[in-house]
């Protein structure tokens, strides 16, 4: 394992927070000048120039996702109480009561103002604009372990057991696209180009599709189940991103072969010493963040290579999430630390 490194540090300390408990969720406006965080205690806090604002204090019952509209017109939180609230600026203008189902998923849509949350084994669709339910979506088999919207904001991708059903926003009646699986697919993933849907599963594997492309590819020898995927937004030669898997301690990155016969090649990045809990790439960069419960946040450069590690947490880091630039790095700690890095140099 590795503590330090030679370089220069890319990242330094930014900011520093504390929220209640379990730091949950982090998001991004796209425009980069606001982020968003929330607990297990129920907190929903608003960063800007570093200064928090409270939309809620914590109420005991657990807020799990959160997430900005395409424009930053609105912010949505789904939890624990079922309730999937929606804010204007710092004004909370709707309230959507589903008790007692647990929100634990939530997603805009890229291109317009509708929010796709999860219901046990459903998922709805509510538009800003009309302030409307417009479809509810029968996943069917299990309840809801991934939303994702493709880039285009044309598909749907919400996935479970026996893996990812895919829908055409355009007719939600028509039949969904179906990337099936004989096990559960726990976490799942379109690429930012919209040509590739990632789907991390139970049984140790990784089941990768191209759109268009009736065979998907099939990567096994995990130590365990796939707990999180990452796209790179940056392609490589072959015009494919890269994608990051991780299982257990361990993170590995696929790259598209330009030979067709062998799919995609594995590098294998080891360092932590305990589960994975968060990894991303840094737009637009093949810069990869790993945070794992052993209380690294790693960054591991286009080599492979770890060119810094990040600490402050007491306890693991929880989550974390890239500013749409790359410029800034949040996290959030399993005893609810709130930390901003920012970079040092390009």
């Amino acid at each position: 394992m590795n503590f330090t490194t030679n370089k220069p540090q890319q990242f330094t300390t930014y900011y520093s927070g504390q929220l209640a408990d379990y730091v949950t969720s982090l998001a991004w406006s796209s425009a980069g000048g606001k982020l968003a965080a929330t607990s297990a205690a129920g907190e929903v806090v608003i960063w800007e120039n570093h200064e928090i604002t409270n939309l809620q204090t914590a109420t005991g019952k657990s807020i799990d996702c959160v997430a900005f509209s395409a424009d930053d017109q609105y912010l949505a939180v789904g939890g624990q109480d079922g309730k999937v609230k929606i804010w204007r600026e710092d004004e909370l203008i709707t309230t959507l009561e589903n008790a007692p189902a647990w929100v634990d998923k939530l997603a805009w849509n890229h291109t317009n103002n509708q929010l796709a949350f999860s219901l046990g084994r459903y998922v709805q669709v509510w538009d800003a604009d009309t302030e409307e339910i417009i479809v509810t979506l029968n996943f069917e088999n299990s309840s809801i372990l991934g939303i994702d919207w493709r880039k285009d904001g044309q598909y749907l991708a919400i996935s479970g057991y026996q893996g990812i059903k895919i829908w055409n926003s355009q007719d939600w009646d028509e039949e969904p696209y179906i990337l099936g699986t004989t096990t559960v697919s726990v976490a799942m993933a379109w690429s930012p180009d919209g040509k590739y849907l990632a789907s991390g599963n139970m049984d140790r594997s990784v089941t990768v599709l191209e759109w268009g492309n009736p065979d998907p590819w099939v990567m096994r020898g995990f130590p365990g189940k796939i707990r999180q995927l990452a796209w790179s937004q940056v392609t490589t030669a072959t015009g494919a991103p890269l994608l990051a898997s991780s299982s257990v301690e361990g993170v590995v990155v696929w790259e598209k072969s330009e030979d067709e016969s062998l799919g995609w090649e594995a590098r294998i990045l080891t360092n932590h010493v305990d589960i994975i809990n968060a990894i991303a790439y840094a737009p637009p960069s093949l810069v990869l963040a790993s945070a794992g419960a052993d209380g690294w946040l790693c960054l591991w450069n286009q080599d492979y290579e770890i060119s810094q590690i990040l600490t402050g947490v007491r306890g693991g880091f929880s989550t974390l999430a890239w500013h749409h630039q790359g410029k800034f790095l949040a996290a959030g700690g399993e005893q609810g630390e709130f930390l901003i890095w920012s970079k040092t140099n390009d």
